[in-house]
Order: structure tokens, then sequence, then C-alpha cells
């Protein structure tokens, strides 16, 4: 089992809503790109944006950019919030996109798949673990409190209940098995915030003990100096990000390039730096990341299409019906 010391700063989650021309237009007049992006990553955009803009292809191109919940995002910019490049948590946020002809079609084509970065669930626990958690055995435990956000408005939420219910398909158990770990982890979560940003506020300001999140966010804690700790378990899932460039965008060429530019060594080594897992391997601090012995991806689970319905159909999904026990609303 891999264990990282880690600390956590404060981290401002404000959603930044791009300004643009109007519903229908681009991101913005001149050469200024809207970014809308999931909760997380900002930090690695605040070093990204000015990278790209010393680049020849970067020079002159300013930016806006919004973060929030996954969902909400997605949503935000099928409803007309101006956009050029959107960067999502989960495949089917970008799919809803595709669906409305605000991405491309083949957005997942490429020797990326229409990925960005990479990373695992981890469990962030305080510092020096007084709790003893080190492993999905010990979230379920009577007096454990376990932070995570709600998984029918936040991406990282879907990511962690995945990874979890993955995890003990790894070791063995059955679907029905899986599924009622599933239910008796839900009962150890006092609050359900609407992005994976959101939750790591809850927890660095004090409750829970035990937080399910990207291992992003812990490193990003770590470089910010909050005392917590970090622990990849041995099964984890394999989170994979997408972006792409929106077709409404008035500025086609600069966007494309800025996705060049992230999926770069160049730009790949920025996000490794923020705790990211490069999709490219070229880039410096690619190495750096240990691979869990039982990792697995979403596709190992049956792909997003399934696990969409089987877990987070409103009405019918096994994260439905657990909410209902709870008491936590899934929304309309």
């Amino acid at each position: 089992m891999h264990r990282v010391m880690v600390g956590v700063a404060t981290m401002v989650a404000v959603a930044l809503v791009a300004a643009g021309c109007g519903a229908t237009g681009g991101g913005g007049g001149g050469n200024r790109l809207s970014l809308v992006a999931y909760s997380t990553p900002r930090e690695a955009y605040a070093a990204l944006i000015p990278a790209f803009q010393k680049t020849a292809a970067g020079k002159g191109v300013s930016f806006s950019q919004s973060y929030g919940a996954s969902g909400d995002q997605s949503r935000a910019v099928a409803a007309g919030l101006p956009a050029d490049v959107v960067t999502l948590s989960l495949a089917p946020d970008m799919d809803k996109l595709a669906d409305a002809g605000l991405v491309a079609k083949d957005w997942s084509s490429g020797p990326d798949k229409g990925m960005v970065t990479d990373s695992v669930v981890a469990l962030v626990v305080r510092k020096g673990n007084p709790k003893g958690i080190r492993s999905w055995d010990d979230l379920v435990k009577p007096g454990v409190q376990v932070i995570t956000p709600n998984p029918f408005s936040s991406g990282g939420a879907r990511w962690n209940v995945m990874g979890a219910y993955g995890a003990q398909i790894e070791q063995g158990k059955s679907p029905a098995e899986a599924t009622a770990y599933l239910g008796r982890l839900f009962e150890n979560v006092p609050v359900q915030d609407k992005s994976a940003r959101e939750a790591l506020q809850t927890f660095v300001g004090g409750k829970g003990d035990v937080m399910i999140a990207y291992e992003n966010e812990a490193i990003a804690a770590q470089q910010a100096g909050q005392p917590v700790d970090y622990i990849v378990p041995d099964q984890t899932i394999l989170i994979e990000n997408p972006i792409a460039v929106v077709t409404r965008s008035r500025h086609q060429t600069q966007a494309k390039a800025f996705v060049d530019f992230l999926r770069s060594p160049e730009g790949q080594g920025i996000f490794a730096r923020k705790g990211y897992r490069p999709v490219n391997p070229q880039a410096a601090g690619a190495d750096r990341f240990p691979r869990p012995k039982g990792l697995f991806t979403i596709d190992d689970l049956g792909g997003w299409d399934q696990v969409t319905r089987t877990f987070f159909d409103k009405r019918d999904g096994v994260m439905a019906q657990i909410e209902k026990q709870v008491g936590v609303s899934v929304g309309s």
C-alpha cells in the first residue's frame, strides 16, 4: 500500500463564471478564451495558462475561467454558458455536450482517447492517521466519518463510488456484496457537498475522519501545507479526465493550440508537478507515480454507459436507493 505524508491548504472553490459574448457565442472577444472546468484543477491551470501564453501559439491569448461540479458545468455549457475549451471529470458529462452538438462527436478519438489527465482514488486522513485508516474496510467501521461529495452533482463523487465498489470486486466480493458495502459506506457520510473541491474544504475545515478524493487533490493539499496524510489503496480505480474544444468557439485555432499544449510534454509536466498522472508518458515526472497493484478502470466495471444506468439513474439506480435510505436528495 502506497502511503504519502501530505498537507492541505484551505482552497477557495468559488466558480468564476466566464464572461462571453452571449449564450450562443464563443468565449469572448479578441483572443480571449473561456475555459470551463470541473472543480479541482484550478491550481494546475494557474500554472498552465501563463506557460501557454509564453509560447508562440499562446502569445496575446487571454483567459476567463469557470470552475464547478462537473455535472453542473456540463449542464451550464449546454444551457449557454460561453465556453471555448471544456474539461470535465467524467466522459459522460462530455458525451452530453457531444449529443447537443457542442463538442465533436469524435471527441474521444485519438491516442489519448480525449483525456488530458489521469489520477486515482485515494483516502485522505488527518495527520498521524488517528483513526488508523489503512484500507476500504476501515471506512465502514462504526464511528468513522467519511467525506465524499454528492454523486448526482460531482463527477469526483462518481469516481469515488466506483472506486469503492470496484475495490470490493477486486477483493473477490460479489456484486451484491459490493453494493451492500456502498450502503454501509454512505451511512458513515455525514454531509455530501456539490463538488470535490467543496468536499476538500469541508474536510480541511475539520469535519470527518477520512475523505475519499482524487490523488491529485491530496498532492495539491501537500503543496499547500495543511496537516493530512493520504493512502492510495491497493485496489483503486484509474480516473480519466476529458477535454474538448467547443464547436461554437469563435477562436478554434487558439483553443486547439491550448489543448495541444496541455497534452504536450511541457504541459503534462506541469500537470505532473500539480499531482496529476500525465497521459503523455514523455512528460517529466510521469514516472513518479507508483501503480497500485489492484488498479482497475471504469471499463472493467462495464463502461460508463452501463455504470451510469446501474448506479446513477435518479429513479432506479443503486446510488438513488442508497441516498434515499440515508435521506439525501438526488435532485430532479
